[in-house]
């Protein structure tokens, strides 16, 4: 009897089709949970420009938003590193109810004048939607996985406009050095997918001026290294600040409400003490503004505090915004000290910052093509790569885990770590 060839290329044909139909419907949910979401954010922040008095609310709104979340949301309090760590170890679906706390509560955080961002809230939007397919669909832990990776891709694509980076930073944030290509065409098409339905409800992201990248000398090279460098110390220093301010705080105010009720009124305090309202909110005009024009040497540093203070006390939001405006302005006040373009430097250290806080070189590289074109790419992956390399192996998300050291003398082999068990045999490594 004749044997026909066997084409495993037909079997991948049920596979794309499956997996564009979860991925688009993924895309659907964060894509229309991100446009809300960017919408309700624009008419906040500009609520709270007019009136600058409502600052002084912030430690009322954070106890609010506090005591919903300790008597509602237990479950989802972790936020972005819960959806890492059931990626990793899955054990039961995110609660649905994930989405509009952390949307009402970014939203309060934002309107009455904390420091915090947007990514981490279209990213748990996302993966939370994401993972309400499971029960419908009755999907394994395999499946489910890539569920919530293109639910992360989805909700990051969808609130930058970055689909490219939306689609790998689902699959670069899970583990340092090693990433999941099984998920890759779940997540291109839910990363693209999300980003053309938020732009269809009417949602325009912000574009920075941006001239043509000059030819590339050697120069150049150095310069972007040594900037590089700082970047990634400084991505260090805020990941190193949000988890050791978090943990203090903790430690000292027992009940959770009342930790964003102080953190809040220390806030309020110093914004009003020291004129420092530009340090609060998103700060996307004074980012826009480091492309064109000089800025205070120590507004990257003033941005760093009060984000810090902000989300280590507990109120809700992202913290990728903030190290955009950290980056960009730190690169800004770089450039005239390496003989380099205002513009330049700042749109490589509105990425580099983010590269070194969040382990994610390849993904940050993408987003800065796509922010500020082409021409950017390789002087951007100098300077994330070695904002990676020099941010160690701390990180914003505690769950993200080690799957290779960053470099040869910390070598790790077998399976993906998570970082504090690594942390803990520091001490007994001999190099």
């Amino acid at each position: 009897m004749r044997k026909f060839p066997h084409f495993e290329q037909l079997e991948l044909l049920p596979y794309l089709g499956k997996w564009f139909i979860f991925a688009t419907l993924v895309a659907a949910l964060a894509g229309t949970a991100s446009a809300f979401f960017l919408l309700s954010l624009d008419l906040a922040t500009a609520w709270r420009e007019a009136h600058p008095w409502i600052i002084w609310l912030l430690p009322f709104a954070g106890m609010a938003v506090g005591l919903v979340y300790f008597l509602l949301g237990k479950r989802v309090d972790g936020g972005n590193n819960l959806l890492i760590e059931e990626i990793h170890d899955p054990k039961q679906v995110v609660p649905l109810r994930m989405v509009p706390l952390v949307l009402g509560g970014t939203v309060i955080s934002h309107l009455f004048g904390a420091s915090v961002g947007r990514e981490g809230t279209a990213v748990q939007m996302g993966g939370a939607l994401a993972d309400q397919l499971t029960h419908v669909f009755r999907l394994h832990q395999d499946d489910r996985r890539v569920l919530l990776m293109s639910g992360i891709s989805a909700g990051f694509a969808s609130v930058f406009g970055t689909p490219l980076a939306g689609a790998v930073f689902g699959l670069e944030v899970l583990a340092i050095g090693r990433m999941r290509y099984d998920a890759l065409f779940p997540c291109i098409v839910a990363a693209f997918v999300a980003d053309q339905v938020c732009t269809a409800w009417g949602v325009h992201h912000t574009h920075y001026a941006m001239s043509a990248v000059n030819n590339i000398d050697a120069w150049s090279v150095v310069a972007v290294i040594i900037a590089g460098i700082l970047f990634g110390l400084v991505g260090m220093l805020f990941a190193t600040a949000v988890h050791k301010i978090g943990a203090l705080v903790k430690h000292l105010i027992a009940y959770p409400p009342l930790r964003p009720f102080f953190g809040g009124l220390v806030i309020a305090t110093a914004v009003w003490a020291l004129d420092a309202y530009r340090y609060i909110g998103l700060g996307i005009p004074d980012i826009a503004r480091s492309f064109q024009e000089p800025m205070l040497p120590w507004d990257f540093l003033g941005k760093l505090v009060f984000t810090v203070a902000s989300l280590g006390t507990g109120f809700k939001g992202g913290e990728v915004t903030p190290l955009f405006y950290i980056g960009a302005t730190m690169g800004n006040v770089l450039a005239p000290l390496l003989h380099m373009p205002f513009a330049l430097m700042a749109a490589i250290g509105f990425v580099a910052v983010f590269a070194g806080a969040a382990n994610t070189p390849i993904a940050t590289t993408l987003m800065a093509m796509e922010l500020f074109g082409a021409g950017i790419g390789p002087l951007a992956a100098i300077g994330c790569v070695t904002a990676y390399l020099f941010s160690g192996h701390a990180g914003i998300y505690h769950a993200q885990r080690i799957g290779h050291s960053k470099h040869h003398r910390r070598s790790l082999t077998g399976a993906e770590v998570p970082r504090r068990d690594v942390e803990a045999t520091k001490t007994k490594d001999p190099a």
